[in-house]
């Protein structure tokens, strides 16, 4: 079995840790689908259009995803950066997370593929006395954030599917993301309400993050396009692990319909042994 599967930050070099152990070391929003109205200015229309976006993403199928985790405790700051692609209609994806120096100084580290599939985590190169050649899998609904922040990189789909409970939303004003028009809005969600408001899919995850994190609450920048579709998005968590733990997460969608094609390791690659610390 994965151990030590919820440690974040290792001692006083602040090195963010994977699930299982793993040392680790993304503006304005759109309208609804099909097109958004001055009507999405008012805090009632902006809370719907933002609650949608999971869904236009759905319809739209699926995407290329830039992501960006900073992690700041005790003075220290690290970020984690990854890119890939997402399946929105099969809920899978996949990224290659790459991992900064430490603090020390050192090297970066390889590269980390990650698979995300409906409550798991798969990870290849991933250190820690793994086989270079091998997976580990983790059950993102045992872990204590749901895989918000553990694997480095939260999960695109379950960024859009927190959406689901925006609440206090105000409409920022217009902008461009990566040189398309947008809409930005600006508001919190509930992580236990998002729990119950996602897909059958999502689900298992949110609710351990709902028990996890110190803050059901979490404030949220959304970015949408003309068609409902989220362009980026930022979350702002508060995480307690040996002390308070803030962490940036954003997620930047671009490449629409783009096809995404995710193969799970077979049984035999996924490592069974002991992970070292």
């Amino acid at each position: 079995m994965v151990e030590h599967r919820h440690r974040l930050l290792r001692g006083r070099a602040a090195e963010v840790v994977l699930a299982a152990g793993v040392t680790l070391a993304v503006t304005a929003t759109g309208g609804c689908a099909g097109g958004g109205g001055s009507d999405d200015r008012s805090p009632a229309e902006a809370a719907s259009v933002v609650r949608g976006a999971a869904d236009a993403l759905a319809r739209t199928g699926s995407a290329r995803a830039r992501t960006a985790m900073e992690m700041a405790t005790g003075g220290t700051r690290v970020t984690i950066r990854g890119e890939g692609g997402v399946d929105f209609k099969k809920r899978m994806g996949q990224l290659l997370v790459l991992l900064p120096a430490d603090v020390k100084g050192e090297d970066e580290h390889r590269p980390i593929t990650e698979l995300l599939v409906p409550g798991a985590l798969y990870m290849k190169n991933r250190g820690a006395g793994v086989p270079a050649d091998k997976w580990v899998r983790v059950d993102t609904t045992t872990l204590a954030d749901g895989n918000l922040v553990t694997g480095g990189a939260t999960d695109p789909l379950i960024a859009a599917e927190l959406l689901r409970a925006a609440q206090e939303v105000t409409y920022v004003g217009e902008t461009e993301v990566a040189g398309t028009r947008v809409r930005h809005y600006r508001g919190t969600t509930d992580i236990g309400r998002a729990a119950v408001s996602a897909s059958a899919e999502m689900r298992g995850a949110l609710e351990a993050a709902a028990k996890g994190f110190s803050k059901d609450t979490v404030p949220f920048d959304a970015y949408l396009d003309e068609e409902g579709r989220l362009r980026k998005v930022r979350h702002h968590f508060t995480y307690v692990n040996n002390g308070v733990i803030d962490v940036s997460s954003t997620t930047l969608l671009y490449g629409f319909g783009t096809p995404v094609t995710v193969v799970l390791p077979a049984s035999g690659d996924i490592y069974a042994g002991k992970i070292a610390d």
